[in-house]
């Protein structure tokens, strides 16, 4: 406020009293107001031609068709009144029919890569790959890495099974390391990942949506807030030091019980694991098939 507001309010003051402060445009009608005939108009247009259109679309239309302009808010604000436009937020949440638990640790793992500044500061920002159960929503390995790909998931998926035996299923999103869109030259449509757990005799399922893995998405957000936590106590700022903090981590935060240590067979030999889990064997089937 400037000097010669606070003298005006002063003078107000000493003339009505705490009255004189209060702000003379109070009850006038704004400057700015929608002119009332002309918001009935477009009201009535929405309403004849637009009542399915969301208010930003209805508001470029009304502008396009028929050279009427009008603010994206007010537009909005026209079609809630009338009851043509529920917010967001009135909205009734929406209900998903809830998948049933698995019976079985290990039956079916859940696995997703969360990118987030762990390090906080200390670090540029990596990605976390969490690898959940679904029948009891443990946490089962979890490995730092500097970007989401096909090998970085090799490693976590051997972790995986050097520690607690191979899965049935793993359960993961549509992302490019476990999907194609396309296909290769020779028809194949299969994934380097999706190769190896078709050797290891482990099948791999993707979700249509983020709330179908929703163990997993419920377990980056208590990652997100405890574990970097964890990590900025213990000074941790290399991805080298965090993998190897990881599985103190989620065995500490792991109910741990002697009938769910193991939950499937495990492989007989860790040979046929580094082969499996390794790019060149990949190229070495390929080359097998064409010459074949």
């Amino acid at each position: 406020m400037t000097v010669r507001q606070i003298e005006r309010l002063v003078i107000r003051y000493r003339e009505s009293g705490a009255a004189g402060l209060v702000s003379r445009k109070r009850g006038c009608p704004g400057n700015r107001r929608l002119d009332d005939g002309e918001a009935q108009h477009a009201l009535a247009i929405i309403r004849g031609r637009y009542a399915d259109l969301g208010p930003t679309l209805a508001c470029e239309k009304l502008y396009e068709c028929h050279g009427i302009r009008q603010a994206k808010e007010a537009v909005r604000r026209l079609m809630t009144d009338a009851g043509l436009w529920i917010p967001r937020r009135q909205r009734p949440p929406k209900i998903y029919q809830p998948r049933a638990r698995r019976a079985c640790l290990g039956e079916l793992i859940q696995i997703d890569g969360s990118e987030h500044p762990w390090f906080e500061d200390r670090a540029p920002q990596c990605t976390l790959l969490v690898y959940v159960d679904d029948a009891t929503s443990r946490l089962m390995t979890l490995h730092f890495t500097a970007t989401e790909s096909t090998f970085s998931y090799f490693e976590a998926t051997r972790q995986y099974i050097e520690a607690h035996g191979k899965p049935v299923a793993l359960y993961s999103d549509k992302y490019s390391v476990f999907r194609k869109t396309g296909s290769n030259k020779d028809g194949n449509r299969v994934t380097h990942f999706g190769r190896a757990m078709y050797e290891l005799n482990i099948d791999t399922f993707c979700a249509n949506s983020s709330p179908a893995k929703g163990r997993v998405e419920r377990a980056h957000l208590t990652l997100q807030d405890r574990l970097v936590k964890e990590l900025r106590l213990l000074g941790i700022s290399t991805l080298a030091k965090a993998n190897a903090y990881a599985p103190a981590f989620w065995q500490l935060t792991t109910r741990t019980s002697r009938s769910r240590r193991r939950a499937c067979s495990m492989l007989t030999g860790r040979c046929g694991l580094t082969r499996t889990l390794s790019y060149r064997a990949s190229i070495n089937m390929r080359t097998a098939r064409q010459s074949g």
